[in-house]
């Protein structure tokens, strides 16, 4: 049976970086998609301001958060005058905006989008993501956009279009019209939604993107299509083809222990559970995590120090999995091929010195230098747990992770 692939589903992998709405369309414009006018501000007076300067008698003030929902957490208005523009931009910049993928703290907004409005005949969703199941990208769409795609990807999936693309070919044009058609549009618009489907894929393509949204894609009254919201993420592994998308980066919208992981060369992702994982190599990393789940616990964090790092790089991840308010323990599991143990001994110690380890440590060293890593560990006056193997290794950091919680 064929999987499903739902609208907003992004790679496994811990490596993308998002940018803003408002980016997301200066891309889009650029590539020749439709977006509306609109002008980015940070106060309630620049909305005021920006109201008067679109010079329509409705327009739509918008969060800008690296986070989706806004509209059901309070984040999109309509506003019909300068005054209420003002006083919606007032508003959504008091607090924190809490949306279905904001942690419950919300998300703090220092910037936003005043659009002007238009009149919607119906909403589309369109979307590219990676199908790591097909090995290529696939591009979607549906009659259903709007706010509740999930929804509708979770419970009615026949309502979602899609085609897979070729890499090195782009979209075929027997794709673009068979989504164009599929989604039931008037004649007038097949031409145009063919055009922007191309171009959209264009640009997932040259930005090396990992997901692309248009959510919705509304077809106006007078017949036009235009991108009405926008949201891309990129793979972070590509970004030193892309200048430009580097400067997009909102580090205030990013985890900062993600920031700091990535300045130290280190693949960190922060989780939900309690139990820190510092691990060399991905596919270890998500073995260990694996069998953290199977002993009955939950990692709080993806780590892979690499099959090259220095004590210092070690030094740092434990300082990060420390900065991490809901960690009960650290699982330290390393197979040592050119990673040597002695190394990683090294930067745990160093750490451990510097951070006053507070919270139970599990240490798991195998191969390269094992024996004096293992005697580094035990005569540097660190309370540390050891364990024979991976699962007594998870086993263990259940363990304590659960008495001292």
């Amino acid at each position: 049976m064929e999987r499903v692939l739902t609208p907003c589903e992004e790679t496994s992998k811990p490596s993308h970086v998002k940018i803003h709405e408002y980016q997301a369309k200066q891309l889009f414009r650029e590539a020749g998609i439709q977006v509306p006018t609109g002008h980015v501000v940070a106060t309630p007076a620049e909305a005021g301001a920006a109201f008067e300067a679109l010079g329509q008698p409705l327009a739509v003030v918008k969060a800008q958060i690296h986070a989706g929902g806004r509209g059901k957490g309070g984040g999109v208005k309509l506003v019909r005058s300068a005054q209420e523009a003002q006083q919606a931009a007032e508003a959504i910049l008091a607090k924190p905006l809490v949306t279905p993928q904001t942690s419950a703290e919300g998300q703090p907004v220092k910037t936003l989008l005043v659009e002007e409005g238009c009149d919607i005949e119906h909403e589309y969703y369109v979307g590219i993501t990676l199908d790591r199941g097909l090995g290529r990208p696939v591009l979607m769409a549906s009659t259903e956009g709007g706010m509740d795609i999930e929804t509708v990807a979770a419970e009615t999936p026949e309502k979602i279009l899609k085609v897979s693309i070729d890499p090195s070919g782009g979209l075929a044009a027997w794709q673009a019209r068979s989504l164009a058609y599929g989604l039931g549009l008037p004649a007038e618009a097949i031409k145009p939604a063919c055009q922007l489907f191309g171009q959209l894929t264009q640009l997932y393509l040259d930005k090396d993107a990992s997901l692309m949204e248009v959510n919705p894609l509304v077809l106006t009254k007078d017949g036009g299509l235009l991108a009405l919201d926008g949201k891309i993420n990129f793979d972070s592994n590509a970004l030193y083809r892309h200048p430009d998308v580097v400067e997009m980066r909102d580090l205030d919208e990013e985890d900062p222990r993600e920031s700091k992981a990535a300045e130290a060369g280190l693949a960190y992702i922060a989780l939900d559970g309690t139990i820190g994982c510092l691990v060399n190599g991905a596919g270890l990393a998500m073995g260990t995590m694996d069998t953290i789940q199977l002993a009955g616990g939950s990692p709080a964090n993806f780590l892979d120090v690499g099959g090259g790092a220095t004590a210092e790089q070690v030094s740092a991840a434990f300082k990060i999995i420390l900065s991490d308010p809901k960690v009960r323990a650290i699982l330290v599991n390393i197979f040592g091929g050119i990673m040597k143990c002695d190394v990683i001994a090294d930067g745990i110690i160093a750490a451990a010195s510097e951070t006053k380890l507070s919270v139970p440590l599990v240490v798991r060293l195998e191969g390269t230098n094992v024996e004096r890593g293992r005697e580094l560990l035990e005569t540097s006056g660190i309370d540390v747990i050891t364990a024979s193997d991976l699962a007594d290794a998870a086993a263990k950091a259940v363990e304590c992770a659960g008495a001292s919680s």
